[in-house]
């Protein structure tokens, strides 16, 4: 099973604390070591960093570890291989252009006998149920809103028509976000913590390592991390239920909704 991390916030704000936690579940305190990558929102621009290498002992992951790079929307996973060989082509997030936009995708579960047909709109390189999955999405997405950039409302009502039809498939946990906000769906299993005033003090699971977020957040500060597994010992982190989609806008919680499957798997449609 993968793990997805997330972040959304009212102001950019770095990972790094985060990112300690998680980068030693890739092959150092779990068995996730097919690869690892993180996507960090810079206002349109996206930095992208992948890693076909176990996170716990990759160069490149030690650096993105110490670079505190402000974002505030922020997507990363670490990848236990089920579909697809282990290689940089399979290693998520993904990102994908559409309405002018970057758009990343990384997805948690397994989605069986998975073949959707593409138009050529987007088209995977790697050979993963995920990149398929991101790339019928996308298109569905391209089929309902043609030429017009989607709202946050309005994108959370179709990726939720989307997330049922493709939750009756397998499991199916991902994080989404185009830069203006972030979706989350728990197939199976995700939680989250939004920090906000009055801040205190957060331990790591995975390291011993401790910060004091009232020493460098602001009182209007907002910040909410998704996570597969929460990542610290010492906080209440929210478990979201099975089947259901979330929108995080400036470090909140905006809207959820159900995500309940049918127990028969349907031809999939071209669109939502």
């Amino acid at each position: 099973m993968c793990q997805l991390l997330g972040m959304n916030c009212n102001v950019a704000t770095d990972i790094c604390f985060s990112f300690t936690g998680f980068q030693a579940r890739g092959g150092a305190t779990d068995v996730h070591a097919d690869g690892w990558g993180i996507a960090f929102f810079e206002e349109r621009g996206v930095r992208v960093f992948l890693d076909p290498q176990p996170s716990c002992s990759s160069p490149i992951a030690a650096l993105v570890r110490q670079y505190p790079i402000r974002s505030k929307n922020v997507v990363a996973h670490i990848r236990k291989a089920t579909q697809g060989v282990v290689a940089l082509e399979n290693t998520h997030p993904f990102m994908r252009e559409a309405w002018g936009r970057y758009w990343i995708f990384a997805h948690n579960g397994n989605l069986t006998d998975f073949a959707p047909a593409l138009d050529g709109s987007f088209l995977p390189v790697g050979n993963t149920d995920s990149e398929r999955a991101f790339c019928w999405l996308l298109q569905c997405l391209r089929q309902r809103f043609g030429e017009t950039l989607p709202s946050p409302a309005a994108l959370f009502d179709a990726v939720h028509a989307l997330a049922c039809e493709l939750g009756s498939r397998g499991e199916f946990n991902f994080l989404l976000s185009n830069g203006d906000c972030l979706i989350a769906h728990a197939s199976t299993k995700l939680a989250y913590i939004v920090r906000r005033a009055p801040f205190a003090q957060a331990h790591l699971k995975d390291e011993d390592v401790t910060v004091d977020f009232s020493d460098v957040t602001t009182p209007d500060d907002r910040v909410a991390v998704i996570a597969t597994v929460p990542l610290t010992d010492n906080e209440q982190w929210q478990t979201m239920p099975p089947g259901t989609l979330w929108l995080f806008e400036e470090g909140e919680v905006a809207r959820q909704a159900a995500t309940i499957a049918g127990p028969e798997k349907k031809p999939l449609t071209s669109g939502p």
